[in-house]
């Protein structure tokens, strides 16, 4: 697994639960076919901008923080808020941090009617291969990146 995906996946797993521990998201991303030291963890959480959050039971890593934008809906686990578009390029934004994983994502599934990506810190540029092609791209986005 690489980088990208092994982000894709702690994303998930914080998405989807109490993660109280690097060990015990060591413990779950080993269970899903990725070994990873203590160390890249700690990276990758500094990475994403998660943080641990005291709380019941202990606390939990989170990858909100206060003022930020409302936790995700998302099927993927990436962020993703929100999806726009004019009559020549969609926008796609995320939580903060997020950007990159979703612009990573969306290449790698090389989706019909896409050039490519720009992402920043909260927001991907999805440019479309013709302008034929705007106005159908953000339902296919939304399928591929977000619960309804």
């Amino acid at each position: 697994m690489n980088k990208t995906e092994r982000i894709y996946e702690i994303r998930r797993i914080i998405s989807a639960g109490a993660v109280g521990s690097q060990e015990a998201l060591r413990r779950e991303l080993a269970r899903r076919g990725c070994k990873a030291t203590q160390a890249t963890l700690s990276r990758d959480l500094k990475d994403l901008g998660a943080a641990w959050m005291p709380g019941p039971g202990g606390g939990r890593y989170t990858l909100s923080s206060p003022g930020s934008l409302p936790p995700p809906r998302t099927l993927t686990g990436t962020g993703v808020t929100d999806i726009l578009a004019n009559e020549n390029l969609v926008l796609v934004r995320t939580l903060p941090g997020a950007a990159a994983s979703v612009a990573e994502f969306l290449d790698a599934q090389r989706l019909p009617g896409v050039l490519g990506t720009v992402a920043g810190d909260n927001t991907v540029l999805v440019i479309p291969g013709s302008v034929k092609k705007t106005a159908s791209l953000p339902a296919l986005l939304r399928r591929r990146l977000m619960a309804g």
